[in-house]
């Protein structure tokens, strides 16, 4: 994410139609003393509603892990209708008697659990779900989901939509940190990270943008169909399916990753020398962090000036307007720190948002722009009342605060002040070997300490925590 950046909504129940209608047999069996549903007694209980993150509780679920998603979608820009089908393949970690996804606000037509029809019903942002037999723990399992309805974004604790949100040929979707849910079932919580297939059909003369690799396109009847592949893990909200009237292009870089940019063209002029840059920008944060972590990049710059926001979507970054070469820089950073080495709570967002303005300031340093020892300067002279000392960035205190200057230009200062502790050698050793040791996968700020501290021999934790965790401006050593 690249500032500026963006109340939660009051959670109540509601009973869709079609949950009623479903619940009904159920309601009978019971009167009439039939067993419960098979694989549902002994062990099994249902999954959690919430992933625990201390920020966003409702976020994400317990008692599976989905491993793929395989998600149809149509959408007609003119009505802003969507139609969709979800099918998630999963694993249960433990016996299942029932299980939550996260969907807000679309209708749910219809749900099954491996071919047969389950229960459900909603409450609030949870679809919960109840399987005719038990999902047992390591068991894989298919749940299809199918909807529809007019996506609407969700409006973040600061304030910013995000999720699906409309613009004038399309839509803008980019999900952090909840608004997958706006637009298609999921375990929308970073930890659960899973493969994605995306088919999305939308009126024809219009450009449906997802994840990974294209796989094809075709047209018929008016409508143009869009078949993407995301075969690397990827955590719910980076996932992306934003219609635009684009002009696109794709090519493969010299190291075989496949580009695909998709421009509006009221942004093309001013994002095209920025786009050109792509490839050596992708080359020359390789060989600091180590090898591109996936087979496609690219680029979606929309034109949605009521956004006012960057996202670093897996694989192909989404943007509100043409972006400059920092923002360039930071969003691509990202598909390191933030997308192939993910969060295990909203918490330790430094980790994403510290790292890619660092790269940022990285960046200028060897191109002939301000030495990030100035720019670390510049920040530090702020006074003690300034915003930027308002929170310590490993702990920013609520949701509100994940995207505030502390978690970005505080967290890339505690960077730095590693850098000068340990020397530029090992401070580089130390960020390679942080992408390579999490690549697909988690870390956390505790993880990453005791990663500085073995690759440099220093006892740097207390560096670390001063900069991370102490309240007001910190003294410098």
């Amino acid at each position: 994410m690249r500032p500026p950046r963006r109340s939660a909504a009051r959670r109540t129940t509601v009973l869709s139609r079609e949950a009623v209608l479903l619940t009904v047999p159920a309601v009978l069996a019971a009167l009439l003393g039939a067993a419960a549903p098979a694989g549902s007694a002994g062990t099994a209980k249902p999954g959690a509603p919430g992933a625990g993150d201390a920020y966003f509780p409702l976020s994400g679920n317990g008692g599976y892990d989905v491993n793929h998603y395989d998600l149809t979608l149509r959408y007609d820009v003119a009505s802003r209708h969507l139609d969709g089908k979800a099918v998630l393949t999963a694993r249960a970690t433990q016996d299942l008697s029932r299980f939550d996804l996260d969907l807000k606000g679309l209708s749910v037509t219809g749900v099954t659990v491996d071919g047969s029809a389950a229960r459900f019903t909603r409450d609030g942002q949870e679809l919960v779900v109840t399987p005719r037999h038990a999902p047992r723990k390591g068991r894989d399992f298919r749940v299809t989901v199918t909807y529809r309805g007019t996506p609407k974004p969700v409006t973040d604790p600061d304030g910013s939509p995000d999720g699906w949100i409309p613009t004038d040929d399309g839509a803008f979707v980019a999900n952090q940190p909840q608004g997958a849910m706006t637009w298609f079932p999921s375990n929308s919580h970073p930890t659960d990270k899973a493969t994605y297939d995306f088919t999305v059909t939308v009126p024809k003369g219009y450009t449906a943008v997802a994840n990974g690799v294209l796989r094809g396109q075709s047209t018929a009847h008016g409508l143009t169909t869009f078949r993407w592949h995301a075969a690397d893990p990827m955590a719910a909200y980076l996932a992306t399916a934003t219609v635009g009237t684009f002009q696109t292009e794709s090519f493969t870089t010299r190291d075989g990753v496949k580009v695909y940019n998709a421009v509006d063209a009221r942004e093309a002029k001013k994002a095209a020398p920025v786009l050109k840059k792509l490839p050596s920008v992708l080359e020359w944060e390789s060989k600091l962090f180590g090898p591109y972590p996936f087979r496609a990049a690219g680029s979606i710059v929309d034109h949605a000036p009521s956004v006012g926001y960057a996202l670093e979507t897996q694989t192909r970054p989404v943007y509100s307007s043409a972006p400059d070469m920092d923002t360039l820089v930071h969003e691509s950073a990202h598909q390191w720190f933030g997308d192939s080495v993910s969060l295990t709570s909203w918490k330790d967002i430094w980790l994403n948002e510290g790292f890619a303005s660092y790269a940022e300031w990285l960046y200028n340093e060897q191109h002939g722009g301000d030495s990030a020892q100035k720019t670390f300067d510049a920040l530090y002279a702020r006074p003690a009342k300034d915003g930027l000392w308002a929170y310590p960035p490993g702990d920013p205190g609520s949701g509100k605060n994940i995207f505030g200057d502390p978690v970005y230009e505080r967290g890339a200062m505690a960077l730095h002040e590693l850098r000068r502790a340990v020397g530029d050698k090992t401070f580089l050793r130390i960020l390679r070997a942080w992408a390579d040791a999490h690549r697909a996968g988690h870390g956390t700020t505790a993880q990453f300490t005791r990663l500085a501290q073995r690759e440099s021999g220093k006892d740097v934790g207390p560096l670390l925590h001063t900069w991370l965790y102490a309240k007001g401006k910190p003294a410098r050593a």
